[in-house]
């Protein structure tokens, strides 16, 4: 720069020959600076270029060789030699190398989902297996050794064009099912995840909902306290007669059995059976409590006029027959096992049966849950009795029962199976041998809750002693599980009359389903299940059935805050 800023002034200058020498020293100048330049920065920029390239390239064979399993000499910086022919069957390798990866891929993801379409995973592993082929049959192309054959090239060229060609088709048709099967496989897990929650909140809502039928409300634990309290003040009111009625043991009457320790639910059965009856004077309740509600439900039978309907409040403990010694359940609840099993409240052990969860109930260690087995010899003198569970409501009069011709039957009852359900197969052992003997399980099951019994029958077919029998043999629960179901379809088995179904409509604890016109042309409906009508479970479309029998004019029920 310094010295084109001069030149001007030299320009300028009158001596001509100065000026002449000032540019044949420029031009030389400049002349040096190029010669020096063209010998050592050039080679060396393009020494450096080459440095790089073949560098870069031989990082690039060194991947692909552990891919494919190629072995290649590596390159030195120093001896590579420009080679286009070179470069340019690199560039191929690669591509192929790379195509033939991700169709192998392809091929393992499809495994992975499980592809409906094999056809797909098949073609994959083939072209897959095609690039490593043709890679190896041209492997004389890839060595540094050899010289490159340029129609062996362009040959190599074309193949390895047409296999990616039919690769990048393959891959663009596959590309719409392979995101449908992932989001599959996604919906999959997801929906199995939420099976796994809903099968944990299925099994502990069931065990809150059979805590929650064992609890005793406070408003029901309010009645049976005031109720006991009145009994104690004024005992004078509500002792028993001296001499029984002779209505309790006249077998013309309409004889009711009744075994509850709930006031409340024995009341509403017996308040729904006289609303209903036509003449309520020729019906006769038997009702029968335990020794701590004895007061409770005498003073609840006593301050009502039931229209002329005869009411026999009795403890079980007041039959003396039933010991330890005679019934075979006494001696058996004895065992801490048993105990154990029933009153247990471990979410552990109440869902490790969840078929027979509803039967780990206290309930069936009470005595008035097998009271149904001894009515011929609690009522001695009674021909026909109708057995009547504490959870359930009479719509109509019920008498028509003891016209119906039992054929020598014992029970009455409504057949409980449609299909494949409630046949004795759901409630027995049948992989025990003297079970599968005696029984037959596809043999149609009936339910609890409104029998009609002949004890006449029952009587000649001996079937308490029956009970006994079977009972004796179940200590270890090995023929059956829980509850009384089981061993009364075996104690009255070929013994039990089919009852038309609208005699008695059962599942308003448990099903929501039932249609109101079955209900309403049923003469008993019943509140089996959990979802009883006196608990806060219990179902709000069935509950008006029974509260519609509870007596809100009673003064304990209204202090006791039962709403209407």
């Amino acid at each position: 720069m310094a010295i084109w800023a001069q030149t001007p002034h030299r320009l300028s200058n009158p001596n001509p020959n100065l000026s002449l020498r000032s540019s044949l020293l420029l031009a030389v100048a400049v002349s040096i600076c190029l010669v020096w330049g063209t010998l050592f920065l050039v080679p060396f920029h393009s020494a450096r270029n080459a440095a790089s390239t073949f560098s870069f390239s031989s990082a690039n064979i060194s991947t692909d060789r552990f891919f494919l399993n190629l072995r290649f000499p590596h390159r030195r910086v120093l001896a590579v030699k420009t080679d286009p022919l070179r470069v340019r069957i690199d560039q191929i390798r690669k591509q192929a190398a790379d195509h033939a990866g991700l169709a192998s891929a392809y091929a393992s993801y499809a495994r992975k989902l499980k592809l409906e379409n094999s056809k797909q995973l098949r073609l994959f592993a083939e072209i897959s297996r095609n690039f490593s082929l043709l890679i190896s049959d041209h492997r004389h192309l890839l060595e540094d050794v050899s010289p490159i054959d340029e129609p062996s090239l362009r040959r190599f060229e074309r193949d390895v064009k047409d296999r990616i060609r039919a690769a990048r088709t393959l891959i663009t048709d596959a590309k719409e099912s392979f995101d449908n099967q992932l989001k599959i496989q996604k919906l999959k897990d997801t929906i199995f995840a939420v099976n796994e929650q809903l099968t944990k909140a299925k099994k502990q809502g069931a065990f809150s909902s059979l805590i929650a039928a064992k609890s005793i409300p406070k408003s029901l634990h309010c009645l049976a306290m005031r109720l006991m309290e009145e009994r104690i003040s004024h005992s004078d009111r509500y002792g028993d007669p001296e001499s029984p009625p002779p209505a309790l043991e006249n077998p013309r009457l309409y004889h009711y059995a009744i075994f509850s320790d709930n006031v409340l639910a024995a009341s509403v059965v017996l308040n729904s059976a006289v609303k209903n009856a036509k003449d309520p004077s020729k019906h006769v309740f038997h009702v029968v409590t335990d020794r701590m509600n004895l007061g409770a439900m005498q003073v609840m039978f006593k301050l009502k006029d039931y229209a002329g309907a005869h009411i026999e409040v009795r403890a079980f403990e007041d039959y003396k027959f039933l010991n330890s010694s005679y019934v075979p359940v006494l001696r058996q609840l004895e065992s801490a096992n048993l105990q154990r099993f029933y009153f247990e409240n471990k979410l552990e052990n109440a869902t490790k049966d969840t078929t027979n969860m509803k039967f780990r109930n206290p309930k069936y260690l009470s005595m008035l849950n097998h009271l149904r087995f001894y009515l011929p010899e609690m009522y001695p003198k009674l021909h026909r009795i109708l057995f009547l569970d504490d959870d359930v409501v009479v719509q109509k009069d019920v008498t028509a029962l003891w016209k119906i011709d039992m054929d020598g039957k014992v029970n009455g009852a409504v057949e409980t199976c449609f299909g494949s359900f409630h046949r004795y197969a759901q409630y027995m052992n049948f992989s025990h041998p003297l079970i599968k003997q005696k029984f037959d399980p596809k043999a149609c099951g009936w339910a609890y809750g409104m029998n009609f019994f002949d004890l006449d029958a029952w009587r000649k077919e001996k079937c308490t002693e029956q009970y006994h029998y079977w009972q004796n043999l179940n200590e270890n629960r090995t023929l059956w599980k829980l509850g009384t179901l089981p061993p009364g379809l075996i104690t009255f088995y070929s013994t039990t009359k089919p009852l038309d179904k609208s005699w008695h409509v059962l599942g308003l604890g448990y099903n929501p389903s039932i249609s109101m016109d079955e209900i309403q042309n049923a003469a008993v409906v019943h509140f089996n299940g959990n979802m009883k009508p006196w608990l806060d479970i219990g179902m709000n479309q069935f509950r008006p059935l029974w509260t519609k029998y509870v007596d809100y004019d009673n003064e304990f029920i209204r202090l006791c805050n039962f709403g209407a």
